[in-house]
């Protein structure tokens, strides 16, 4: 299994909000480790899935994401 971190895409202004992970499952990889993964991100990362997609060879991807916070100071400089 190996998860990465992607930036959002350039030309869609409305995706600064999120921040996104990729899940990838291997075909030969046991499902059940996947879904822990899932859901250990959900449960406590606050991630929501947000695309699955099979390919031909049995691997899987799954796309998660999660709102970005950003605080402003409201400290006068």
């Amino acid at each position: 299994m190996l998860e990465e971190r992607i930036k959002p895409p350039l030309h869609h202004p409305d995706d600064q909000r999120f921040e996104y992970l990729v899940i990838t499952s291997f075909p030969g990889g046991p499902k059940h480790v996947a879904r822990a993964a899932l859901r250990e991100h959900a449960d406590n990362g606050k991630w929501e899935l947000m695309r699955t997609c099979r390919y031909e060879g049995g691997a899987q991807k799954y796309w998660l994401r999660r709102r970005v916070m950003r605080i402003r100071s409201t400290l006068a400089p």
